[in-house]
């Protein structure tokens, strides 16, 4: 790994402009891949970040090509959970054939389907970030800003090297000896928190406020963890009670990434979400009724429109 390694965001959204803003703050070579709309922002002014510890323009280079990926050597994939395979084809031409790949994604397998369709080294990255894109170019920070990496497979070259350049751009960065089951931590969390926020439009620490939320939070974790299980990975009710309640607390006054979608009219990530529990439920012969009922709550959003709902 270079000592200066050229960083590129593909798909830089909420999540990919944080941490590529961060990077570039402290000096790396960052380039984002975004929205014409931003990049035209971006280029213009710098990436305005309204953050809990600073608020400023940060010069960072962004574009809408993929002609920056040729000299990448990590690759920071924040495409959105359904967009996976085909972002992945898109760079295939352009990427360079020794480039590192973290996938900052919501969901337990886009580092496997991202795997299967390149060579490159791919390492999945659980993120603990509040965020949100409040206007072209400009970022607003709720809460937290921490990764956990890892590799599914016995070899994990360069990451202690990746985790440093993170750490040393103030982004706590943790190696896992056991991604797989942190990655299954965070999805629950997902799943318990993701789906609600958005059927409601509403934020997290309201959220948990409300006994009858709870009630449902801990019927879909249950479920989740049943899953889990089968998948081979175990985590104990207290480990998941503590890590929904974490969020809870550390993100209060997020909305999730599924309600700004639903909010902004764009498809979510719901199928890779509570859609993926439901898939897996019913592959294992378990019942998984409370996922199945947020997810066909936010599908019918999904596709009718959150407007449309009370006309």
């Amino acid at each position: 790994m270079n000592i200066n390694p050229k960083i590129v965001v593909l798909g830089a959204g909420s999540v990919g402009c944080f941490f590529g803003g961060m990077l570039a703050r402290a000096g790396h070579d960052v380039t984002l891949i975004a929205r014409a709309n931003h990049v035209e922002a971006i280029t213009k002014n710098g990436l305005y970040m309204d953050c809990q510890g600073f608020q400023e323009y940060v010069r960072i280079k962004a574009q809408s090509d993929y002609a920056s990926l040729a000299h990448a050597d990590i690759v920071l994939c924040c495409v959105k959970s359904p967009d996976t395979e085909l972002a992945i084809e898109d760079i295939k031409p352009y990427l360079n054939k020794d480039a590192v790949i973290l996938s900052l994604q919501n969901g337990v397998d886009n580092a496997e389907r991202i795997a299967r369709s390149l060579d490159n080294p791919t390492y999945p990255t659980v993120v603990y970030v509040a965020t949100a894109m409040v206007g072209p170019g400009s970022l607003k920070h709720f809460g937290r800003g921490e990764l956990v990496i890892g590799s599914l497979g016995s070899h994990a070259d360069g990451l202690d090297d990746i985790a440093t350049h993170f750490q040393n751009a103030n982004i706590p960065c943790e190696i896992s000896s056991n991604i797989k089951k942190d990655l299954w931590l965070k999805f629950l969390v997902n799943c318990s928190y993701n789906g609600i926020s958005a059927i409601g439009q509403i934020q997290y620490g309201k959220m948990v406020s409300n006994q009858e939320i709870l009630s449902l939070i801990n019927q879909i974790t249950d479920e989740c963890l049943l899953v889990a299980e089968k998948e081979g990975v175990t985590i104990t009710s207290e480990e998941a009670r503590l890590a929904n309640e974490a969020i809870g607390i550390t993100m209060s006054g997020q909305r999730s990434s599924t309600a700004q979608d639903l909010a902004k009219g764009k498809p979510t990530e719901i199928d890779y979400l509570n859609g993926l529990i439901v898939r897996r439920a019913v592959q294992y012969g378990l019942s998984a009724n409370a996922n199945q009922a947020v997810y066909a709550l936010v599908k019918m959003l999904e596709k009718n429109g959150i407007d449309n709902i009370s006309q």
